[in-house]
């Protein structure tokens, strides 16, 4: 990768193609992932098997629908890299659309950890459920 903001494109690509491989490479193995809200997901997952284990779970959750739709654009400063998106999912009669910003911290050519904002917190926490 030759910028932060080439590995986040690489990144957002792995997690749209659902490229588990790709995505693997990119995420140190001690990332720190901070997930926001007050549901199910909440909380800071530490490693990337946890990270791993956070996505299976969402997915299965949704059923396979939760997505990242759209990044809209990315902002990079040094080492961080802010991406604007739009993602979404169902959950049986419930769905979930919205924009959000994700924040990437890179070091040595690896996502090393992640900040999520979401533009409705409350509606993202009624979707997952606790």
């Amino acid at each position: 990768m030759s910028t932060t903001t080439d590995l986040a494109r690489t990144y957002f690509t792995a997690v749209q193609t659902g490229d588990m491989t790709k995505l693997g490479e990119l995420l140190a193995e001690d990332i720190v992932w901070h997930q926001p809200g007050s549901h199910r997901f909440s909380g800071d997952h530490t490693g990337r098997d946890a990270v791993f284990a956070l996505l299976g779970a969402m997915m299965e959750t949704s059923a396979g629908t939760f997505a990242i739709d759209a990044v809209n654009s990315y902002m990079d400063n040094g080492d961080l890299v802010a991406a604007s998106i739009h993602f979404s999912g169902r959950r049986g009669e419930q769905s979930m659309a919205m924009d959000g910003v994700d924040l990437l911290r890179v070091a040595d050519g690896k996502i090393v950890e992640m900040w999520l904002f979401s533009a409705d917190a409350a509606a993202e926490d009624a979707f997952w459920g606790h």
